[in-house]
């Protein structure tokens, strides 16, 4: 079985494009370059995120990524960033624009809305891409390969797996909350989502002590199950090559603009 799904899986590597046939940790480090660089990037330099965005287009390209599956997550997730960014619109600082009361908006409030919404458009596709393409168990892989420290991966992974069964509990808990007719009003619904949520951390707790007892007695070590890691090919070593030219173009066009 074994041989099966190593050669299931090699086959559908070769089926992708040429982002799937890389190492999972070359993966991990060619994303977190280009996240780290466009994060770090002073405000106000266009040229440099166009330089980081033309990057991106070719990362979707040569992933194959659906573009609609893409921006369908990333617009998700800047809902929850867009009240921060809206924060950064009423600084001080540079000509006003436009004042109502105690509220300003000015020159240097656009200039910094505008570079952190786009950086975190840029960095949230490119860790988006790295989600699509790569599964949890080869991502939890790869963090252990670029010497992640071992508790952090550990927790990781326990927060992986046990995911599913914390939302089911919830589940199971409203379920029977409704059907005891419970949450009949909005009073109640908070009041009730409130104990279940309390109700779920004391069973969270006893549950992870009982695991965690359990995987002791099977040999747990306080690491991941040790596999075969692909090892890193002369496409691993271009395609990290490319991304370091990649940033040094971006920042060689901002200390020069």
């Amino acid at each position: 079985m074994l041989h099966i799904a190593t050669f299931s899986r090699e086959n559908e590597r070769h089926n992708f494009g040429f982002w799937q046939r890389l190492a999972p940790h070359t993966r991990v480090l060619v994303t977190l370059l280009l996240v780290f660089a466009t994060a770090l990037t002073p405000n106000g330099s266009w040229e440099t995120w166009g330089i980081y965005g033309l990057g991106l287009i070719i990362l979707i390209l040569i992933s194959r990524v659906a573009i609609p599956v893409l921006l369908q997550r990333v617009a998700i997730e800047f809902v929850f960033i867009g009240v921060v960014l809206l924060g950064t619109l009423f600084r001080d600082g540079g000509e006003i624009l436009w004042s109502w009361g105690f509220l300003r908006v000015t020159s240097e409030g656009l200039l910094v809305l505008g570079s952190v919404a786009l950086k975190a458009f840029l960095c949230l596709c490119t860790v988006n891409i790295l989600v699509l393409t790569t599964a949890i168990p080869d991502l939890l892989q790869a963090l252990v390969t670029l010497k992640t420290p071992p508790l952090l991966v550990a927790i990781l992974a326990s927060m992986y797996r046990y995911l599913a069964v914390l939302i089911a509990e919830f589940n199971s808990m409203r379920r029977a909350a409704i059907a005891r007719n419970l949450m009949s009003s909005p009073r109640w619904q908070r009041l009730l989502v409130g104990h279940i949520i309390g109700a779920l951390f004391i069973r969270t707790y006893e549950r992870g002590d009982r695991i965690y007892q359990a995987m002791l007695s099977r040999g747990y070590t306080g690491s991941l199950p040790s596999v075969q890691v692909p090892q890193s090919k002369l496409k691993d070593y271009l395609a990290i090559i490319c991304i370091v030219i990649l940033i040094l173009w971006g920042q060689m066009v901002h200390l020069l603009r």
